[in-house]
């Protein structure tokens, strides 16, 4: 038989068997997550909507190179091919001098005028810049172009211009290096 239990020994089976409070420390509750993953696939959207933006066509060019070391050497004529991209066309300059319409020597002006539907005439660019390049034999080891843009230029004129001055339209290299100029 069993044994009857004092009223202490009741009591404290009574109290032991209650639940308690816990602290805050002392919770064994789960961890909520719900809020970090919204947070998670906000950033995760966010990421991959931007990343097409990220990843577009790039053109290599670099500032155009400061003056020498401080030693000096030899003088070799160099051409200094200079292109400015206007509403109305292309400015052109080379051995420090303007080049005249039609790319026919030394004058004032616009060299290259826009084309027949209006629109900026890059073969007629290229022409003028093999002409110019061939002018001499120290010209024909250039590899550099410095090409500035007006403001209201679109991005697609100065893309191009910048293809119509690194090769000629038989393939032939001309200016693969275009530095970025500032218009005055």
């Amino acid at each position: 038989m069993a044994e009857k239990l004092s009223a202490s020994q009741r009591a404290k089976v009574r109290r032991l068997s209650e639940p308690k409070e816990l602290s805050p420390d002392e919770e064994g509750g789960e961890l909520n997550v719900v809020p970090f993953l919204d947070i998670i696939t906000n950033v995760l959207m966010f990421v991959l909507a931007t990343v097409t933006v990220t990843f577009t066509a790039m053109i290599d060019t670099s500032p155009p190179r400061m003056g020498g070391s401080g030693r000096s050497a030899p003088t070799v004529a160099t051409l200094s091919l200079n292109v400015v991209v206007l509403k109305d066309g292309f400015l052109v300059s080379a051995v420090g001098r303007r080049i005249a319409p039609g790319c026919s020597g030394e004058g004032s002006g616009l060299a290259v005028g826009l084309g027949e539907n209006g629109v900026h005439n890059y073969s007629e660019l290229t022409d003028c810049v093999k002409k110019l390049k061939n002018l001499a034999a120290d010209f024909q080891n250039e590899r550099q172009v410095t090409l500035s843009a007006n403001k209201d230029i679109p991005y697609q004129v100065v893309v191009s211009t910048i293809d119509a001055l690194r090769k000629s339209k038989t393939g032939e290299e001309l200016f693969p290096e275009v530095n970025f100029g500032v218009a005055k």
